[in-house]
């Protein structure tokens, strides 16, 4: 790879739907080489995958980037956070990984806060109150209902954590993503015996929590590798982390993410601790802190409106009557786990374009709901909303998040930000320098700013009115079989 100014290094990201691999120029940041491979989420109750799949993605991904993939010199994944992967002594899954948006564990995450000294005592703890999405909620809910498997289970691993032992056959993770687990302590930065000996968890079987910019282990000899032996990898991280990398983020900035989940999030240097749980107190991938806000629904439930409706997810109208609460698979911001969508304002008139503009209002609606939280009390209000993500190309969203934010907006040209700041993270470990610093460098985070335009408060208020008057409703378990 002659064309190449410094070394090669290659960012993975391990989505709840596919895995991508970029094989980047770690001098200028170029893009030499991509791959793609997508896996399967499991349909009904629970969303739970194969890990075998991931690791089939990744090689696949890995293969179609050549020989670009041999050439580097480092390597990092980036990973979607809290899913549980529970491994036997052969390192192979005794289950399929419960994902981060399977909420069948809500009832454990109720108890486990009424049990050990409530909402409080876990945000000071953690830095979070339990969610249905958080990881020990999930080993509660498979030691009651799967105690076979629990018993069987000799190794826990995040997403990321598996597939990084995987390349290095070592047990790792970082604390970017040991902080969304709800096991491990954000003021001691080490694993919480407490909260492990009332789930019944044995710290042995989780991973070590390697230092950012540590260097996590080397490639092993595996012939199903498309990597040189002894490649650096770096410690990985969760997706969200990932992404606050690939834009450099510095404290302050505040970030929208529009995917099948949407996130808001900002790095700060003070360690959060929210005990109404709507932001999670998460460690960055550097050293600092993200608090973060997050709604399971976001980009696929508007999609699935619009499908329903027989539109183009472009195929907006303006109407100011009609209210809709796309919470089609449950709720984590606001947490309402057993929520469905909600239709309220329904007229002769109403357009199915009014209907699916009315979809968007009420996703982005949730988002910004947490953002002031998320944000520290000096940031400052007109700093553009860096927007990302699948939706963050489309002109809809665009235009709902302009509207109802009253910021400006900046939609970053760079696509695939958690696979860029998993390169930045290996770039990190060969030469030294800060993967964010790194980014900067890159110019990831380079593109349009919109401008802002009056905030639709109207609208907000509407919204807010038919979802605190929608409580009872929004509580209320579902039947969803």
């Amino acid at each position: 790879m002659s064309e190449a100014e410094g070394p090669l290094v290659v960012g993975v990201d391990s989505s709840t739907q596919s895995t991508k691999a970029l094989v980047v120029d770690a001098a200028t940041g170029r893009i030499v080489a991509t791959g793609q491979a997508p896996h399967t989420v499991s349909s009904g109750a629970g969303r739970e995958s194969d890990p075998r799949q991931w690791w089939d993605a990744l090689c696949e991904a890995l293969r179609q980037c050549g020989e670009a993939a041999h050439e580097a010199a480092a390597v990092s994944v980036g990973g979607q956070q809290h899913g549980l992967v529970a491994l036997d002594e052969r390192g192979e899954p005794v289950r399929p990984a419960l994902l981060w948006n399977d909420v069948r564990s809500a009832p454990q995450a109720r108890r486990l806060t009424e049990e050990l000294g409530g909402a409080k005592f876990w945000a000071e703890r953690t830095g979070s109150v339990p969610a249905a999405s958080f990881t020990v909620t999930k080993w509660a809910w498979l030691a009651e209902h799967e105690p076979e498997a629990a018993r069987a289970t000799k190794a826990v691993r995040l997403p990321h954590d598996y597939l990084t032992g995987r390349l290095t056959g070592q047990g790792t993770t970082d604390r970017g993503d040991a902080s969304g687990t709800g096991w491990w302590a954000s003021g001691t930065e080490a694993y919480d015996e407490e909260i492990l000996a009332h789930v019944g968890l044995d710290a042995a079987l989780l991973p070590r929590v390697v230092r950012p910019g540590e260097v996590a282990g080397t490639v092993r000899d595996s012939h199903d590798l498309p990597f040189s032996k002894g490649t650096l990898v770096a410690p990985g991280t969760g997706d969200n982390a990932a992404a606050a990398l690939g834009l450099g983020l510095r404290p302050g900035m505040p970030v929208m993410s529009l995917g099948t989940s949407g996130t808001v999030y900002a790095v700060s240097q003070r360690r959060p601790a929210d005990p109404s749980g709507t932001v999670a107190g998460f460690a960055d991938a550097r050293g600092d802190w993200l608090p973060l806000a997050c709604t399971l629904n976001c980009t696929l439930a508007v999609d699935r409106v619009a499908t329903l409706l027989g539109l183009d997810r472009e195929a907006v109208e303006p109407g100011t009557a009609v209210t809709l609460l796309p919470f089609l698979d449950g709720e984590r911001t606001p947490n309402l786990p057993n929520a469905s969508g909600l239709l309220h304002g329904l007229r002769h008139d109403t357009t199915a374009g009014q209907l699916l503009q009315a979809a968007y209002d009420g996703a982005v609606h949730s988002l910004l709901g947490a953002l002031d939280l998320v944000l520290d009390q000096d940031a400052d209000p007109s700093a553009p909303l860096l927007l990302i993500g699948g939706g963050a190309r489309g002109a809809a969203w665009q235009q709902t998040v302009l509207r109802l934010s009253g910021r400006p907006v900046q939609v970053p040209e760079a696509k695939e930000l958690v696979a860029l700041g998993a390169a930045a993270q290996a770039a990190g470990v060969l030469t030294g320098e800060d993967p964010a610093a790194v980014a900067r460098r890159w110019n990831t985070a380079a593109g349009p700013v919109l401008d802002p335009v009056e905030r639709d408060e109207e609208t907000l208020a509407r919204i807010a009115g038919v979802l605190s008057d929608a409580a009872p409703l929004l509580e209320r378990p579902t039947d969803t079989h």
